[in-house]
């Protein structure tokens, strides 16, 4: 897929990359050639059976009424093992963030950046003021509990919330961090922690915090599944907490705010148990292995990650924007950069883990826009990596001796010189020559919300 009219719907974009759909008309219907490495979906499941009996039903499914959303909703518990009164389904987890928003977030909200950005743009829509707290790149962009804490006091925030793993750096916390973060702030109004990409984390057999959550007053977790299940299109989340927070949300949701998709996938779920669990396996195997590769690129870091994608840092002088128009419009790869996610900058990049196929076409184009050749690079080894990247905790500050693979630490200082017209790092400065480790960054003060504000947190990072 080539063409201006189709790059030119990224630089119009201010929040999120362009829909397929609205790609698809720009590029004349030719979206379905694009190896997608943008929007994170489960690629393995549904599995194709499943995907034909869906289609086997399409007729009826567009038809007739959904059920309503107590009645999913109560299927989707049975599955999971929960209590229907703890839970709330949402058409999407971003229809219950704004919920959560209108009802429960009074005057402020607590969140390190960069994250999801809903989570700092819909509490800025409604009025509130949202205290931002930079996380370092020195240290892998991993959050310090206590100083998260420390600068919630500060700037007296009522309700707070972190992402595990987060997006788009795939940074995680162990459970029992998470638990004490929990700990420390009870007195607040709300505490949420969104685990929407918790299914694709191995770093821990039980990592969700749901089963705290109904036990707390002031606490919610967020799912989505959606991600999960690879089907973005279906629109469907849900929310655990006490009866009290969840009944609460639950009677603000209209009677039918969840579809007849939503419905019968939900459905689908007992007999599809294990394929489910075999795509999670899988994609984490992908996830180990796209690693390897992407750190194999001169100049290349690549971020530890529990998500279903890698938070990178591009080559000194490398604008990601560029690299992502020429990937879509010379390879039909199409990449989340993510200038436009508060905290972060056009030097990073997010990867979706996909099967190895499409990383290699992934590679492949890379190295064309970026050096002008191939780099040749060992095959990676066999699994599992020793040590397996997924566990190393992004929390914590590496050792420098650990690489550029799992931190920012040591980072890369590449020779200044014109852009090539083969590649956009220069042949030259591929040699890449390591340097001291990068100073830890201070902490951001804190902002209320306001383009100003937006602005001068951008400017301080």
């Amino acid at each position: 897929m080539a063409g201006g009219n189709v790059t030119a719907l990224f630089r119009a974009s201010t929040a999120h990359s362009p829909s397929y759909f609205t790609l698809n008309r720009a590029g004349g219907g030719q979206a379905g050639e694009i190896t997608d490495f943008c929007i994170p979906c489960n690629p393995y499941f549904p599995t194709p059976e499943m995907f034909d009996m869906l289609g086997s039903r399409l007729r009826e499914i567009l038809t007739y009424y959904p059920s309503s959303a107590d009645t999913i909703t109560a299927e989707l518990c049975q599955v999971l093992g929960l209590n229907p009164q703890t839970v709330a389904m949402g058409n999407g987890s971003t229809e219950l963030i704004t919920w959560i928003d209108h009802l429960l977030v009074r005057e402020s909200l607590a969140v390190p950046v960069p994250t999801f950005g809903r989570w700092t743009d819909q509490p800025m829509e409604s009025g509130k003021r949202v205290d931002m707290l930079l996380l370092p790149e020195a240290h892998g962009f991993g959050l310090d509990t206590a100083s998260f804490v420390q600068f919630i006091r500060s700037r007296g925030s009522r309700a707070a919330v972190i992402c595990n793993p987060n997006n788009p750096d795939g940074g995680f916390l162990p459970k029992q961090r998470v638990i004490a973060l929990l700990d420390e702030l009870q007195d607040l109004d709300l505490v949420v922690v969104d685990e929407s990409f918790l299914e694709f984390a191995d770093a821990e057999p039980e990592p969700s915090v749901a089963s705290e959550a109904v036990l707390r007053t002031n606490v919610i977790v967020l799912r989505s599944l959606g991600k999960n299940f690879g089907l973005h299109g279906v629109r469907f989340g849900y929310l655990v907490s006490n009866p009290t927070l969840a009944g609460k949300v639950r009677s603000a949701l209209p009677k039918w705010n969840l579809n007849s998709f939503a419905e019968t996938v939900v459905f689908m779920l007992k007999e599809h148990r294990q394929e489910y669990a075999d795509s999670l396996q899988q994609a984490r195997r992908d996830r180990q292995e796209m690693t390897w590769r992407l750190s194999q690129l001169p100049g290349m870091t690549v971020y530890p990650s529990q998500g279903n994608f890698l938070y990178v840092r591009l080559p000194e002088g490398v604008d990601g924007s560029v690299l992502r128009d020429r990937l879509l419009a010379e390879h039909g790869v199409l990449v989340r950069e993510c200038s436009n996610k508060v905290g972060s900058s056009s030097r990073f990049l997010r990867l979706v883990v996909r099967p190895q196929e499409d990383v290699l076409r992934l590679m492949q184009a890379m190295e064309q826009v970026l050096y002008g050749r191939r780099i040749q690079a060992p095959e990676p080894p066999p699994q599992p990596m020793a040590p397996m990247l997924s566990q190393v905790p992004s929390a914590q500050p590496l050792p420098p001796e650990q690489g550029q693979v799992q931190a920012a630490v040591p980072m890369l200082a590449l020779a200044q010189e014109p852009v090539s017209a083969r590649g956009l790092v220069p042949a030259r400065a591929q040699r890449a020559v390591p340097v001291a480790a990068e100073q830890p960054q201070p902490m951001a003060p804190g902002y209320s919300s306001g383009t100003a504000a937006v602005d001068r947190l951008i400017a301080g990072a």
